[in-house]
Protein backbone atom coordinates (compact mmCIF):
# COMPACT_ATOMS: atom_id res chain seq x y z
CA UNK A 1 0.00 0.00 0.00
CA UNK A 2 1.19 3.30 -0.94
CA UNK A 3 0.69 6.05 1.13
CA UNK A 4 1.55 9.68 -0.61
CA UNK A 5 0.94 13.12 1.64
CA UNK A 6 -0.08 15.10 -1.66
CA UNK A 7 1.08 18.54 0.55
CA UNK A 8 1.39 22.10 -0.92
CA UNK A 9 4.73 23.45 -0.17
CA UNK A 10 6.47 26.09 -1.77
CA UNK A 11 10.05 24.12 -0.33
CA UNK A 12 9.37 20.94 -1.30
CA UNK A 13 10.24 19.05 -4.43
CA UNK A 14 11.01 15.47 -2.65
CA UNK A 15 8.65 13.68 -0.37
CA UNK A 16 9.94 10.48 0.85
CA UNK A 17 7.43 8.31 3.12
CA UNK A 18 8.40 4.66 4.11
CA UNK A 19 7.55 2.00 6.61
CA UNK A 20 8.36 0.86 9.35
CA UNK A 21 8.32 -2.81 10.98
CA UNK A 22 6.17 4.33 9.10
CA UNK A 23 4.50 7.96 6.19
CA UNK A 24 4.78 6.49 3.56
CA UNK A 25 2.39 10.49 3.97
CA UNK A 26 3.01 9.04 4.77
CA UNK A 27 4.68 10.59 3.95
CA UNK A 28 0.22 15.35 -0.16
CA UNK A 29 -1.89 20.56 -4.49
CA UNK A 30 -4.41 21.99 -7.34
CA UNK A 31 -4.36 23.64 -10.22
CA UNK A 32 -5.27 26.74 -9.73
CA UNK A 33 -2.49 29.53 -8.37
CA UNK A 34 -2.78 28.38 -4.64
CA UNK A 35 -0.91 25.27 -3.73
CA UNK A 36 -4.00 23.62 -2.45
CA UNK A 37 -4.66 19.70 -3.56
CA UNK A 38 -8.59 20.11 -2.68
CA UNK A 39 -10.51 23.62 -3.58
CA UNK A 40 -13.71 22.80 -1.44
CA UNK A 41 -16.60 25.00 -2.83
CA UNK A 42 -19.61 22.84 -1.44
CA UNK A 43 -21.07 24.99 1.00
CA UNK A 44 -24.35 24.75 1.28
CA UNK A 45 -26.45 22.83 3.80
CA UNK A 46 -26.73 19.00 4.21
CA UNK A 47 -29.73 17.44 2.98
CA UNK A 48 -28.55 14.93 5.79
CA UNK A 49 -30.49 14.94 9.38
CA UNK A 50 -29.43 18.39 11.39
CA UNK A 51 -28.66 15.84 14.03
CA UNK A 52 -26.11 14.28 12.31
CA UNK A 53 -23.96 17.44 12.38
CA UNK A 54 -20.39 17.40 14.06
CA UNK A 55 -18.05 19.93 14.03
CA UNK A 56 -15.22 19.37 12.40
CA UNK A 57 -12.14 19.75 14.84
CA UNK A 58 -8.81 22.45 14.54
CA UNK A 59 -6.89 20.28 13.18
CA UNK A 60 -9.47 18.59 10.38
CA UNK A 61 -10.08 22.73 10.10
CA UNK A 62 -6.45 23.27 9.21
CA UNK A 63 -6.48 20.57 6.00
CA UNK A 64 -9.56 22.35 4.42
CA UNK A 65 -7.13 25.61 4.30
CA UNK A 66 -6.16 25.90 0.64
CA UNK A 67 -2.14 26.30 1.51
CA UNK A 68 -2.05 22.90 3.03
CA UNK A 69 -5.49 20.90 1.65
CA UNK A 70 -3.46 17.34 1.21
CA UNK A 71 -4.63 14.39 0.08
CA UNK A 72 -3.47 10.68 1.01
CA UNK A 73 -3.24 8.54 -1.74
CA UNK A 74 -2.92 4.38 -1.07
CA UNK A 75 -2.13 2.06 -3.88
CA UNK A 76 -2.11 -1.68 -3.87
CA UNK A 77 -1.24 -4.17 -6.74
CA UNK A 78 -3.39 -7.23 -6.88
CA UNK A 79 -2.68 -10.70 -6.90
CA UNK A 80 -5.71 -11.36 -9.62
CA UNK A 81 -7.88 -9.62 -12.37
CA UNK A 82 -9.68 -6.98 -10.93
CA UNK A 83 -13.48 -7.71 -10.39
CA UNK A 84 -15.05 -4.52 -10.48
CA UNK A 85 -18.78 -6.01 -8.90
CA UNK A 86 -16.51 -7.89 -6.02
CA UNK A 87 -14.69 -4.98 -5.00
CA UNK A 88 -17.94 -2.90 -5.05
CA UNK A 89 -19.84 -5.52 -2.86
CA UNK A 90 -16.90 -5.80 -0.49
CA UNK A 91 -16.63 -2.06 -0.02
CA UNK A 92 -20.44 -1.55 0.46
CA UNK A 93 -20.73 -4.28 3.35
CA UNK A 94 -16.97 -3.36 4.90
CA UNK A 95 -15.99 -1.47 7.97
CA UNK A 96 -15.15 1.55 5.54
CA UNK A 97 -18.58 3.00 4.64
CA UNK A 98 -20.06 2.13 8.25
CA UNK A 99 -17.15 4.92 9.40
CA UNK A 100 -19.39 8.11 9.69
CA UNK A 101 -16.29 9.91 7.94
CA UNK A 102 -16.57 7.46 4.43
CA UNK A 103 -20.37 8.39 4.79
CA UNK A 104 -20.27 11.72 5.68
CA UNK A 105 -19.70 15.39 3.63
CA UNK A 106 -17.75 18.22 4.97
CA UNK A 107 -20.36 21.66 4.68
CA UNK A 108 -20.78 24.89 6.35
CA UNK A 109 -23.30 25.22 9.29
CA UNK A 110 -25.80 28.27 9.89
CA UNK A 111 -22.82 30.02 11.07
CA UNK A 112 -20.67 29.47 8.62
CA UNK A 113 -18.50 26.71 10.66
CA UNK A 114 -17.29 23.98 8.54
CA UNK A 115 -19.02 20.21 9.70
CA UNK A 116 -19.72 17.03 9.23
CA UNK A 117 -23.11 15.84 7.89
CA UNK A 118 -23.98 12.28 7.50
CA UNK A 119 -25.31 11.03 4.01
CA UNK A 120 -27.96 8.53 4.43
CA UNK A 121 -26.87 7.28 1.25
CA UNK A 122 -23.02 6.36 -0.54
CA UNK A 123 -23.46 5.99 -3.96
CA UNK A 124 -19.99 3.89 -4.86
CA UNK A 125 -20.60 4.38 -8.70
CA UNK A 126 -19.61 7.71 -7.68
CA UNK A 127 -16.39 6.93 -5.48
CA UNK A 128 -15.00 3.70 -7.53
CA UNK A 129 -13.52 5.24 -10.36
CA UNK A 130 -12.27 2.92 -13.23
CA UNK A 131 -9.84 3.57 -15.37
CA UNK A 132 -9.87 0.82 -19.00
CA UNK A 133 -7.23 1.86 -20.56
CA UNK A 134 -3.32 1.98 -19.68
CA UNK A 135 -2.07 5.36 -18.39
CA UNK A 136 0.83 5.15 -21.00
CA UNK A 137 0.45 4.89 -24.65
CA UNK A 138 3.83 2.73 -24.89
CA UNK A 139 3.17 -1.04 -26.04
CA UNK A 140 6.00 -2.24 -23.81
CA UNK A 141 4.76 -0.33 -20.47
CA UNK A 142 6.42 -1.23 -17.40
CA UNK A 143 3.24 -1.57 -14.73
CA UNK A 144 5.23 0.18 -11.93
CA UNK A 145 6.39 3.25 -14.08
CA UNK A 146 2.55 3.49 -15.14
CA UNK A 147 0.97 3.13 -11.51
CA UNK A 148 4.29 5.99 -10.80
CA UNK A 149 3.09 8.31 -13.38
CA UNK A 150 -0.77 8.17 -12.80
CA UNK A 151 0.23 8.90 -9.00
CA UNK A 152 2.38 11.88 -9.77
CA UNK A 153 -0.10 13.05 -12.11
CA UNK A 154 -3.01 12.74 -9.39
CA UNK A 155 -0.56 14.74 -6.69
CA UNK A 156 -0.93 17.94 -9.03
CA UNK A 157 -4.59 16.86 -9.92
CA UNK A 158 -7.57 19.24 -8.72
CA UNK A 159 -8.53 17.37 -6.13
CA UNK A 160 -11.86 15.37 -4.29
CA UNK A 161 -15.34 16.75 -5.28
CA UNK A 162 -17.10 18.53 -2.14
CA UNK A 163 -20.40 17.30 -3.22
CA UNK A 164 -19.69 13.35 -1.89
CA UNK A 165 -17.59 11.83 1.06
CA UNK A 166 -14.17 12.90 0.56
CA UNK A 167 -12.43 9.54 -0.91
CA UNK A 168 -11.91 7.72 -4.11
CA UNK A 169 -10.85 4.38 -4.98
CA UNK A 170 -9.22 4.26 -8.72
CA UNK A 171 -9.24 0.93 -10.19
CA UNK A 172 -6.26 0.71 -13.08
CA UNK A 173 -7.37 -2.09 -14.96
CA UNK A 174 -4.68 -2.49 -17.65
CA UNK A 175 -2.00 -2.51 -14.58
CA UNK A 176 -3.83 -4.54 -12.46
CA UNK A 177 -3.73 -1.74 -9.52
CA UNK A 178 -6.22 0.39 -7.00
CA UNK A 179 -5.62 3.65 -5.72
CA UNK A 180 -7.22 5.15 -3.00
CA UNK A 181 -7.52 8.82 -2.74
CA UNK A 182 -8.83 10.46 0.87
CA UNK A 183 -8.76 13.77 2.18
CA UNK A 184 -6.33 13.82 5.29
CA UNK A 185 -9.43 15.48 6.91
CA UNK A 186 -10.36 12.41 7.56
CA UNK A 187 -8.24 10.84 9.08
CA UNK A 188 -4.46 10.19 9.44
CA UNK A 189 -1.83 7.18 8.47
CA UNK A 190 -2.60 5.23 11.56
CA UNK A 191 -6.26 5.85 11.51
CA UNK A 192 -6.69 4.67 7.80
CA UNK A 193 -4.12 1.80 7.92
CA UNK A 194 -6.09 0.28 10.89
CA UNK A 195 -9.54 1.11 9.47
CA UNK A 196 -7.90 -0.88 5.87
CA UNK A 197 -6.30 -3.53 8.33
CA UNK A 198 -10.00 -4.00 9.54
CA UNK A 199 -11.76 -3.28 6.25
CA UNK A 200 -9.60 -5.95 3.88
CA UNK A 201 -9.10 -9.03 5.79
CA UNK A 202 -7.16 -11.60 3.46
CA UNK A 203 -8.80 -14.95 2.26
CA UNK A 204 -7.86 -17.13 5.36
CA UNK A 205 -8.21 -14.22 8.11
CA UNK A 206 -11.97 -13.36 8.02
CA UNK A 207 -12.02 -14.47 11.60
CA UNK A 208 -9.06 -12.33 12.70
CA UNK A 209 -7.81 -8.81 12.44
CA UNK A 210 -4.44 -9.12 10.41
CA UNK A 211 -1.55 -8.73 12.47
CA UNK A 212 -0.35 -4.80 12.66
CA UNK A 213 2.96 -5.14 14.78
CA UNK A 214 4.14 -5.78 18.12
CA UNK A 215 2.77 -2.99 20.59
CA UNK A 216 6.13 -2.25 21.85
CA UNK A 217 7.07 -0.34 25.05
CA UNK A 218 4.65 2.73 26.00
CA UNK A 219 6.77 5.75 25.89
CA UNK A 220 8.29 7.60 28.58
CA UNK A 221 8.00 4.24 30.94
CA UNK A 222 10.54 4.36 34.08
CA UNK A 223 12.47 2.09 34.83
CA UNK A 224 12.67 1.70 39.06
CA UNK A 225 15.88 0.70 39.18
CA UNK A 226 17.50 3.85 37.97
CA UNK A 227 18.74 6.59 40.64
CA UNK A 228 17.23 9.61 41.01
CA UNK A 229 20.50 11.11 39.71
CA UNK A 230 19.71 9.07 36.40
CA UNK A 231 15.80 10.67 36.17
CA UNK A 232 17.23 14.33 37.03
CA UNK A 233 19.75 14.10 34.62
CA UNK A 234 16.92 13.39 31.78
CA UNK A 235 14.67 15.38 33.04
CA UNK A 236 17.20 18.41 32.70
CA UNK A 237 17.88 17.24 29.22
CA UNK A 238 13.99 16.82 28.16
CA UNK A 239 13.75 20.73 29.43
CA UNK A 240 16.92 21.50 26.89
CA UNK A 241 16.16 19.77 23.81
CA UNK A 242 12.85 21.04 24.19
CA UNK A 243 13.50 24.89 24.51
CA UNK A 244 15.83 24.35 22.00
CA UNK A 245 13.79 22.73 19.53
CA UNK A 246 10.81 25.01 19.99
CA UNK A 247 13.48 28.23 19.61
CA UNK A 248 14.59 26.82 16.35
CA UNK A 249 10.73 25.46 15.52
CA UNK A 250 9.51 29.25 16.07
CA UNK A 251 12.21 30.57 13.62
CA UNK A 252 11.70 28.28 11.14
CA UNK A 253 8.19 29.62 10.79
CA UNK A 254 9.85 33.27 10.35
CA UNK A 255 12.69 33.23 7.99
CA UNK A 256 15.28 30.80 9.08
CA UNK A 257 16.05 28.53 5.74
CA UNK A 258 18.63 25.92 4.57
CA UNK A 259 20.84 27.05 1.83
CA UNK A 260 19.73 26.33 -1.52
CA UNK A 261 21.07 23.31 -3.04
CA UNK A 262 20.29 21.07 -6.22
CA UNK A 263 16.96 19.79 -4.12
CA UNK A 264 15.52 22.83 -3.60
CA UNK A 265 13.02 24.48 -4.54
CA UNK A 266 11.77 27.85 -5.86
CA UNK A 267 8.15 29.69 -5.96
CA UNK A 268 5.15 27.53 -6.95
CA UNK A 269 7.25 24.68 -6.64
CA UNK A 270 4.03 22.61 -5.79
CA UNK A 271 2.39 23.37 -8.89
CA UNK A 272 4.87 22.07 -11.47
CA UNK A 273 4.78 18.44 -12.73
CA UNK A 274 5.86 15.77 -11.05
CA UNK A 275 7.65 12.36 -11.23
CA UNK A 276 7.72 9.37 -8.43
CA UNK A 277 10.17 6.66 -7.95
CA UNK A 278 10.68 4.13 -6.13
CA UNK A 279 13.54 2.39 -3.81
CA UNK A 280 13.25 -1.16 -2.51
CA UNK A 281 14.43 -2.60 0.91
CA UNK A 282 14.39 -5.60 2.84
CA UNK A 283 12.87 -5.15 6.30
CA UNK A 284 15.35 -7.68 6.79
CA UNK A 285 18.18 -5.70 6.16
CA UNK A 286 17.06 -2.74 8.03
CA UNK A 287 17.10 -5.12 11.15
CA UNK A 288 20.33 -6.34 10.58
CA UNK A 289 22.19 -2.86 10.07
CA UNK A 290 20.12 -1.68 13.43
CA UNK A 291 22.11 -3.88 15.34
CA UNK A 292 25.74 -2.83 13.89
CA UNK A 293 24.90 0.30 16.39
CA UNK A 294 23.58 -0.35 20.14
CA UNK A 295 19.94 0.63 20.57
CA UNK A 296 19.18 1.43 17.02
CA UNK A 297 15.99 1.71 15.87
CA UNK A 298 14.24 1.08 12.26
CA UNK A 299 13.70 5.10 12.37
CA UNK A 300 16.81 5.63 12.58
CA UNK A 301 18.47 3.58 9.84
CA UNK A 302 16.10 5.13 7.38
CA UNK A 303 17.03 8.58 9.01
CA UNK A 304 20.37 7.06 8.10
CA UNK A 305 19.35 6.20 4.99
CA UNK A 306 18.25 9.46 3.79
CA UNK A 307 21.46 11.45 4.88
CA UNK A 308 23.36 8.79 3.11
CA UNK A 309 21.53 8.93 -0.15
CA UNK A 310 21.04 12.67 -0.48
CA UNK A 311 24.70 12.75 0.11
CA UNK A 312 25.47 10.54 -2.33
CA UNK A 313 23.17 12.22 -5.16
CA UNK A 314 24.37 15.61 -4.01
CA UNK A 315 27.60 14.42 -4.65
CA UNK A 316 26.31 12.95 -8.47
CA UNK A 317 25.19 16.49 -9.24
CA UNK A 318 27.18 18.79 -7.62
CA UNK A 319 30.78 17.20 -7.07
CA UNK A 320 33.08 19.34 -4.83
CA UNK A 321 30.55 22.21 -4.70
CA UNK A 322 28.65 21.71 -1.00
CA UNK A 323 30.82 22.07 1.85
CA UNK A 324 31.19 19.48 4.76
CA UNK A 325 28.65 19.13 7.36
CA UNK A 326 26.42 21.53 5.49
CA UNK A 327 22.72 21.17 7.14
CA UNK A 328 19.44 20.14 5.02
CA UNK A 329 16.65 20.39 7.10
CA UNK A 330 13.16 18.24 6.65
CA UNK A 331 10.01 17.85 8.35
CA UNK A 332 9.32 14.45 9.88
CA UNK A 333 5.50 13.31 10.94
CA UNK A 334 5.70 11.80 14.59
CA UNK A 335 2.64 9.41 16.21
CA UNK A 336 1.33 11.45 19.35
CA UNK A 337 -0.53 7.99 20.38
CA UNK A 338 0.09 6.68 23.45
CA UNK A 339 1.25 2.76 21.90
CA UNK A 340 3.66 3.89 18.50
CA UNK A 341 1.52 1.20 16.66
CA UNK A 342 -1.25 0.72 14.66
CA UNK A 343 -4.49 0.97 16.36
CA UNK A 344 -7.72 -2.16 16.64
CA UNK A 345 -10.25 -0.38 15.20
CA UNK A 346 -12.57 -0.77 18.57
CA UNK A 347 -10.20 1.58 20.44
CA UNK A 348 -9.71 3.72 17.92
CA UNK A 349 -13.51 4.49 17.75
CA UNK A 350 -13.51 4.90 21.58
CA UNK A 351 -14.19 8.63 21.83
CA UNK A 352 -12.57 8.69 25.58
CA UNK A 353 -9.39 7.03 24.11
CA UNK A 354 -6.10 8.13 23.99
CA UNK A 355 -5.75 6.21 20.71
CA UNK A 356 -8.92 7.71 19.35
CA UNK A 357 -9.78 8.27 15.40
CA UNK A 358 -8.53 11.16 13.62
CA UNK A 359 -5.51 13.37 13.03
CA UNK A 360 -3.45 12.56 16.01
CA UNK A 361 0.11 13.44 14.65
CA UNK A 362 2.72 16.26 14.42
CA UNK A 363 5.38 17.28 12.88
CA UNK A 364 9.40 18.15 13.74
CA UNK A 365 12.26 19.31 12.25
CA UNK A 366 14.63 16.77 10.95
CA UNK A 367 18.57 18.17 10.57
CA UNK A 368 20.67 15.96 8.21
CA UNK A 369 23.85 16.49 7.21
CA UNK A 370 25.73 16.57 3.88
CA UNK A 371 29.26 14.08 4.23
CA UNK A 372 31.19 12.87 0.58
CA UNK A 373 30.48 9.60 0.05
CA UNK A 374 33.37 8.57 -1.05
CA UNK A 375 35.28 9.39 2.31
CA UNK A 376 32.71 8.34 5.28
CA UNK A 377 32.11 4.96 6.59
CA UNK A 378 28.90 4.18 5.89
CA UNK A 379 27.71 3.20 9.32
CA UNK A 380 28.79 6.80 10.07
CA UNK A 381 25.30 8.06 8.72
CA UNK A 382 23.47 5.72 10.89
CA UNK A 383 25.29 6.98 14.53
CA UNK A 384 24.59 10.95 13.26
CA UNK A 385 20.79 9.90 12.47
CA UNK A 386 20.73 7.64 15.80
CA UNK A 387 22.17 10.88 17.80
CA UNK A 388 19.62 13.07 16.36
CA UNK A 389 16.75 10.83 16.56
CA UNK A 390 17.45 10.37 20.22
CA UNK A 391 17.80 13.60 21.09
CA UNK A 392 14.43 14.93 19.32
CA UNK A 393 13.15 11.62 21.46
CA UNK A 394 13.94 13.33 24.27
CA UNK A 395 12.37 16.62 23.83
CA UNK A 396 8.47 17.13 23.83
CA UNK A 397 9.18 19.27 20.07
CA UNK A 398 6.23 17.13 18.38
CA UNK A 399 4.03 17.25 21.40
CA UNK A 400 4.60 21.41 21.06
CA UNK A 401 4.04 22.05 18.13
CA UNK A 402 1.28 19.91 17.95
CA UNK A 403 -0.49 21.89 20.77
CA UNK A 404 0.57 24.99 19.21
CA UNK A 405 -1.04 24.35 16.33
CA UNK A 406 -4.37 23.49 18.33
CA UNK A 407 -4.09 27.02 20.23
CA UNK A 408 -3.57 28.40 17.25
CA UNK A 409 -6.65 27.06 15.02
CA UNK A 410 -8.74 27.74 17.81
CA UNK A 411 -7.74 31.19 19.11
CA UNK A 412 -6.19 32.98 16.36
CA UNK A 413 -7.63 31.21 13.54
CA UNK A 414 -6.50 29.21 10.97
CA UNK A 415 -5.35 31.96 8.21
CA UNK A 416 -2.80 32.34 11.46
CA UNK A 417 -1.82 28.61 12.25
CA UNK A 418 -1.75 27.91 8.19
CA UNK A 419 0.34 30.68 7.20
CA UNK A 420 3.02 29.84 9.94
CA UNK A 421 3.36 26.33 9.15
CA UNK A 422 3.44 27.53 5.72
CA UNK A 423 6.86 29.18 6.09
CA UNK A 424 7.97 26.38 8.45
CA UNK A 425 7.74 23.59 4.94
CA UNK A 426 8.93 26.91 2.63
CA UNK A 427 12.29 26.89 4.80
CA UNK A 428 13.23 23.50 4.67
CA UNK A 429 14.33 20.97 1.93
CA UNK A 430 12.17 17.68 2.47
CA UNK A 431 9.11 15.81 4.01
CA UNK A 432 9.45 12.03 5.29
CA UNK A 433 6.80 10.08 7.02
CA UNK A 434 6.78 6.56 7.73
CA UNK A 435 3.87 4.30 8.70
CA UNK A 436 3.59 0.72 10.12
CA UNK A 437 1.96 -1.92 7.78
CA UNK A 438 0.02 -5.01 8.24
CA UNK A 439 2.30 -8.13 8.86
CA UNK A 440 -0.27 -10.21 6.93
CA UNK A 441 -1.91 -10.33 3.34
CA UNK A 442 -4.95 -8.42 2.93
CA UNK A 443 -7.33 -8.32 0.42
CA UNK A 444 -10.17 -6.37 -1.56
CA UNK A 445 -12.88 -8.16 -3.09
CA UNK A 446 -11.47 -11.39 -2.15
CA UNK A 447 -8.36 -10.19 -4.24
CA UNK A 448 -5.12 -10.61 -2.44
CA UNK A 449 -2.94 -7.54 -2.43
CA UNK A 450 0.49 -8.37 -3.74
CA UNK A 451 2.12 -4.57 -2.76
CA UNK A 452 1.79 -2.02 -0.58
CA UNK A 453 4.04 0.69 -1.19
CA UNK A 454 5.10 3.22 1.49
CA UNK A 455 4.86 1.24 4.38
CA UNK A 456 5.82 -2.03 5.66
CA UNK A 457 3.96 -5.34 4.27
CA UNK A 458 4.91 -8.87 4.59
CA UNK A 459 8.88 -8.23 5.27
CA UNK A 460 9.38 -5.87 2.33
CA UNK A 461 9.35 -1.89 2.56
CA UNK A 462 9.14 0.72 -0.10
CA UNK A 463 10.46 4.35 -0.60
CA UNK A 464 8.23 6.64 -2.47
CA UNK A 465 9.94 9.55 -3.57
CA UNK A 466 7.95 12.00 -5.18
CA UNK A 467 9.58 15.07 -6.90
CA UNK A 468 9.49 18.21 -9.03
CA UNK A 469 10.85 17.01 -12.22
CA UNK A 470 11.96 20.26 -13.33
CA UNK A 471 14.45 20.20 -9.57
CA UNK A 472 15.07 16.59 -9.41
CA UNK A 473 14.79 15.11 -13.28
CA UNK A 474 16.30 11.64 -12.38
CA UNK A 475 14.23 10.34 -9.08
CA UNK A 476 15.24 6.80 -10.21
CA UNK A 477 18.92 7.56 -9.88
CA UNK A 478 18.26 9.17 -6.03
CA UNK A 479 16.06 5.71 -5.29
CA UNK A 480 19.15 3.84 -6.34
CA UNK A 481 20.89 6.04 -4.67
CA UNK A 482 19.05 5.13 -1.01
CA UNK A 483 19.04 1.29 -1.98
CA UNK A 484 23.04 1.43 -2.37
CA UNK A 485 23.31 3.59 1.23
CA UNK A 486 21.39 0.45 2.45
CA UNK A 487 23.64 -1.88 1.07
CA UNK A 488 26.46 -0.43 1.84
CA UNK A 489 25.45 -0.22 5.56
CA UNK A 490 24.03 -3.47 5.30
CA UNK A 491 27.56 -4.75 4.39
CA UNK A 492 29.43 -2.45 6.98
CA UNK A 493 27.55 -4.10 9.34
CA UNK A 494 29.09 -7.44 8.86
Amino acid sequence: MYQNHKASKDHRNMESHMGESKETRANDPSSSSSSSSLRLCFLGSSAADKSSAEPITPIGGFFFQPQMDQIIHCAMGFKNPIDIAAIKSHLKTSLLLSHPRFSSLMVRGPRGLKQWHRSSHVDLDHHVIVVHNPVTAASNFDHEAAVNAYLADLSTSSGLSADKPLWEFHLLMAHNCGVFRIHHALGDGTSLMSLFSASFKGAEEEEKLPVLGSAGKKRNRVNGEKGWWVLLIGFVGMVWFSLIFAVEFALRSLWVCDRKTEISGGDGVELWPRKLATARFKLQDMKLVKKAVPNATINDVLVGVVSAGLSRYLDHRTPNALPEGLRITGIAMANLREQPRLQELTDLMKSNSRSSWGNKFSTFLLPIYYKKSSGTEPLEYLRRAKVIMDRKKQSLEALFSYKIGCFLMTYLGAEIATWLLYRIVCNTSFAISNILGPQEEIAVGGNPALTMHMVSYVERADMQILVAKDIIPDPDFLAKCFEEALIDMKEAAH
